[in-house]
């Protein structure tokens, strides 16, 4: 223990040089030394925090299961969606997009993805063009968003799906030539210059509450992404439960609460 002693001495001195010993010179400390610095009687400046007791652990109100993650983490699901405006294509015309204008509006379903004119792109988009109304009737936009220019966009846009076209979609296809969007959003691949196949659903507080990122050959499913929204949706309109695996509308819910989910496994 001498040695640890010096440690401190030489630690707190009010010299501008601290020597500390080597490594191998200080000893494990024992239960008993810990016990000791957690005691009340011991120093207060070795003295080590005590934790929050249990019950006041308890005793506090209902957290919270809307996570916020920190600002410099950007996107992290529970951060403001990064803004932007850019061209794009819709009704075979060139129009000006804006991610901020849906904020109070609408929730939107943000997705990326490779290239125009390949192979598993046309699935997805189309896919999603094609179950648009229902997404409609959530009060939700989609927008797909690429690192090719408004005129491949359109071009696409104007091939015949039997051709690996697109045809007329029900929603924008957001030009993202400079790479920045896909950069803000984490999905760009530095090396190829083109995004991953990320997703992510935005509320109308600018939030994003869902991402999902898959590898280039891997499409996503729109199936998944609605029922993903509707769980969504429904925890902001009942804040006071959550969905469990798989839940879909109609579907028990369940309480964030030890005895009060017991509802729902005695029903399962």
């Amino acid at each position: 223990m001498a040695s640890v002693a010096s440690s401190t001495t030489l630690i707190s001195s009010s010299s501008t040089r601290v020597v500390l010993p080597a490594k191998s010179s200080l000893p494990s400390p024992s239960l008993s030394f810990l016990q000791t610095l957690s005691s009340p009687s011991a120093p207060a400046s070795l003295r080590f925090a005590r934790p929050s007791s249990l019950t006041s652990i308890r005793s506090t109100s209902r957290r919270s299961f809307a996570v916020k993650a920190q600002t410099d983490e950007l996107p992290l699901v529970g951060n403001k969606a990064p803004d932007f405006e850019a061209e794009a294509v819709f009704d075979q015309e060139f129009i000006k997009v804006k991610l901020s204008e849906y904020i109070g509006k609408k929730y939107v379903i943000l997705f990326f993805y490779p290239l125009d004119f390949t192979f598993v792109c046309p699935t997805e988009i189309t896919a999603f063009s094609d179950r648009y109304a229902e997404f409609e009737k959530l009060n939700t936009e989609v927008l797909g968003v690429s690192v090719d220019s408004v005129f491949s966009h359109l071009a696409w846009v104007q091939t015949d799906r039997k051709s690996g076209g697109l045809g007329d979609l029900n929603y924008p296809l957001v030009s993202d030539v400079t790479k920045s969007i896909s950069k803000s959003f984490g999905v760009l691949i530095q090396d190829q210059g083109i995004a991953l196949r990320g997703l992510f659903i935005i509320d109308k507080e600018g939030v994003i509450q869902h991402s999902t990122i898959n590898n280039l050959g891997i499409g996503r499913s729109v199936d998944e992404t609605m029922r993903t929204l509707q769980a969504l949706q429904y925890i902001q309109e009942n804040p006071d439960e959550v969905c469990p695996a798989g839940w879909k509308p109609g579907e028990k819910s369940m309480k964030p609460d030890p005895k009060l989910s017991k509802e729902y496994f005695s029903a399962i």
